[in-house]
Parts: structure tokens; C-alpha cells; sequence
């Protein structure tokens, strides 16, 4: 089922996020009331920080420059700020 944007971007503080890396494929799925973001990339130097930004950026139809790490850069769960 397809995540409605209004929906991702409900907390005016921002969007709590569950990163897995090196996953199959890139995708956004809601699990327990929280976003899992898996990107293929790694984990390695911010790859997987860039990957999880242009998957979001792509689902809500912004761009990537407009999302920004709140806290989490280096843990698995992040909180991402649309500006």
C-alpha cells in the first residue's frame, strides 16, 4: 500500500525514520507505526544517508536539498526535517 506524503510528514518536528542498509532494494514501508526507509547502499562514508534523502525525496516529490538530518546521522534510526 502506498504511503500518502501528508502522511510522512505529520510531526512539525519532523519524520522519525528506521534506516536498513544494504538491503535487496530501495523502499519506504510502515511498520508498527513507523517508517522503515532499506536502501542498497551501505553504510559506508553517508551512503546510506544519501540514498535514505532521495528515496524520501522522490516518494513526496521534493527535492532531497529540502530534507534534513535532524538527529541519527550515524544510528539506524533517524529524524528527517522538511524545510
Amino acid at each position: 500500500m502506498p504511503l500518502k506524503p501528508a502522511r510522512i510528514v505529520s510531526a512539525s518536528n519532523g519524520v522519525e525514520v528506521k534506516v536498513i542498509p544494504r538491503a535487496k532494494h530501495n523502499e519506504i514501508v510502515e511498520r508498527d507505526g513507523r517508517l522503515v526507509v532499506r536502501v542498497t547502499a551501505p553504510a559506508d562514508d553517508g551512503q546510506a544517508n544519501a540514498g535514505v534523502l532521495e528515496i524520501l525525496a522522490r516518494h513526496l516529490h521534493v527535492a532531497a536539498s529540502t530534507l534534513k538530518f535532524v538527529r541519527g546521522q550515524l544510528s539506524r534510526l533517524k529524524l528527517i526535517r522538511y524545510t
